[in-house]
């Protein structure tokens, strides 16, 4: 309510009757500016105390996340053996499959809300994990029994549990948040959005790397059960106090409603809004869920998106196996299984000790501690920045470029810490960068595209490009040099790949801005719904390129409505 009051202040002396924004009630002129080159100017302080409210949600899954992904490795290394992560990477898109399908089905059931999957997935995975907690903590099949074997199930439950909470969890709610916020407040807002669940992310890994040793791994992983529980908490909050607003629209009348309402929006966008309100209106229910496979295989451009938010992924798998492998020969030394400890083999075959797995989830921890501070900084000080700076296409080609270069330096020079300090830029520039990006692409496409089409890129595209990582240190795992040498040669083939995949990204996305034309979308023309694929609208887009383009500053003058995500 003061908000509100302090906005209707600002209206009522405001002579053109505009809305005002956040940076009218700063009175620092050096904080308005470095706040507005940062952000910009359409966000109003309403508007911005909701967004931090929705952020709370975000920070809850990010917290959660970190605290259990922080102590995965530690796990399964205890009770499977390290050689066998490679193997539980290239099993994980089976149990993201199943997942993803559940998921997929409740978004097909009529009168189900986005937002009430929020409970139905957070309350399941709180009891999951604390059920898998508590197992931990058996003196047989727990982390006392130090013996690894690939058999101890309980291990690959754990890391598949981890794997589909991460893809589920923040995919729900960047659909949710798509459908919900508009692509102006988009543009001003996400930023913020990313940086305060940074903090989440901060705090999650902290608790471990400061209680791990203290507490004990099945204590920390009791803790990220019970914190899971507060993400459908704060989202019905959100919900009771703003109400969900989801886009869905069942009475045609709206259509020339929010035409009339939207004047303000350039007329590619009116076009695209218009358009997408006509396809919601027409539309009984959502499309089934076998449309997202006809989606990828029509259009080029969802396939670029996916390329995009995925690949990547191929040689982060490398380069964090290899700093793994590195850690756990680091911390054994330093720490060795003795006679009589339940890690001792007479044959010789020793397995990590307790003390030794102890100080890699510390390690992990300081891992993730470093990582999301230096995302945090990114997203809250560079992201909306050098997007609004750079523009789309640019910004595109910024994260291959630094994996190609990061990779070549680890090829160069291989170390434990030099992994360490690899793993944390291309992380952090993958959250802060890449993602936000890949985020803006789905602003032309339709809501078949951003709920069907981006939970199977967001949740199996990322754990299958996992997937294929795993397969390459699994076949390169019985020498650290060779793990080394042609993990790096992959890396660099996959992001030279990807800077191609980026540049043409960008030139499309710019073109169907420009021209309002709507991805994955049915049209009716004389009266009869045709499908329009995005490789033969962007054929007529090159056509009408004079029209549209007639230089390179025209193109970077095209209005970019940024739907900055993070899919974490």
């Amino acid at each position: 309510d003061g908000a509100a009051g302090i906005d209707d202040g600002f209206r009522a002396g405001n002579q053109k009757g505009t809305q005002s924004t956040l940076w009218d009630v700063i009175a620092i002129n050096p904080l308005r500016t470095v706040f507005v080159k940062l952000y910009g100017d359409a966000l109003s302080t309403q508007e911005m105390v909701q967004t931090l409210c929705l952020a709370v949600t975000l920070l809850m899954i990010v917290g959660a996340y970190w605290m259990l992904r922080s102590v995965k490795d530690t796990v399964i290394v205890t009770l499977c053996g390290y050689e066998y992560i490679p193997k539980a990477q290239m099993l994980s898109p089976l149990m993201v499959f199943l997942i993803v399908t559940i998921y997929n089905c409740l978004l097909d059931m009529p009168g189900l809300k986005k937002h009430q999957l929020f409970y139905i997935f957070g309350i399941a995975y709180s009891v999951l994990f604390a059920v898998i907690a508590a197992l931990l903590m058996d003196p047989v099949i727990g982390l006392p029994n130090e013996k690894s074997d690939p058999t101890r199930i309980l291990g690959w439950i754990h890391y598949f549990a981890i794997d589909s909470f991460g893809s589920i969890m923040t995919a729900l709610f960047w659909s949710f948040t798509n459908s919900t916020v508009s692509a102006e407040r988009a543009k001003a807002s996400y930023g913020i959005m990313v940086a305060t669940a940074q903090i989440g992310s901060i705090i999650g890994a902290t608790v471990v790397q400061q209680f791990a040793q203290v507490l004990g791994v099945a204590q920390c992983y009791m803790l990220g059960a019970i914190t899971i529980l507060l993400t459908p908490l704060s989202m019905f909050l959100y919900i009771r106090t703003y109400g969900s607003h989801e886009q869905e629209t069942s009475d045609a009348q709206t259509v020339a409603t929010t035409a009339n309402d939207d004047d303000d929006e350039s007329p590619a966008q009116n076009k695209r809004t218009i358009r997408k309100q006509q396809s919601n209106a027409s539309k009984s229910q959502q499309p089934k869920s076998c449309e997202s496979c006809g989606l990828f295989i029509k259009h080029s451009y969802v396939r670029g998106i996916l390329f995009i938010g995925s690949f990547f992924i191929i040689q982060l798998a490398i380069v964090d196996y290899t700093m793994k492998v590195l850690a756990v020969k680091h911390f054994s030394s330093q720490f060795p299984c003795k006679e009589g400890d339940t890690c001792w083999d007479p044959h010789g075959d020793h397995k990590a000790s307790k003390r030794a797995m102890e100080a890699m989830t510390s390690f992990m921890g300081t891992f993730g501690q470093v990582t999301n501070t230096l995302t945090f900084v990114m997203s809250l000080l560079g992201t909306s920045a050098i997007i609004r700076s750079l523009g789309l296409r640019l910004t595109l080609l910024l994260f291959p470029s630094m994996c190609l270069i990061v990779v070549v330096i680890v090829l160069c020079f291989p170390s434990l810490y030099l992994l360490f300090g690899a793993m944390i830029i291309l992380k952090a520039s993958s959250y802060a960068l890449n993602n936000p990006t890949k985020e803006i692409l789905y602003q032309p496409t339709s809501s078949a595209v951003r709920y069907k089409a981006k939970s199977w890129i967001d949740m199996f595209g990322a754990r299958g490009s996992k997937a294929i990582g795993g397969l390459v240190t699994d076949v390169l795992k019985g020498s650290t040099e060779g793990l080394v040498l042609y993990g790096s040669l992959v890396g660099m083939s996959v992001s030279t790949f990807l800077i191609y995949n980026a540049y043409s990204m960008g030139l499309m996305y710019e073109k169907f801005e420009a021209s309002g034309f709507v991805v994955g979308e049915e049209e009716e023309e004389d009266g009869s719904a045709v499908v329009v694929d995005d490789e033969d609208h962007e054929s007529q887009s090159i056509q009408m390129a004079p029209l549209m383009t007639s230089s390179a500053n025209t193109a970077n003058h095209v209005t970019v409505e940024d739907d900055v995500q993070v899919a974490q």
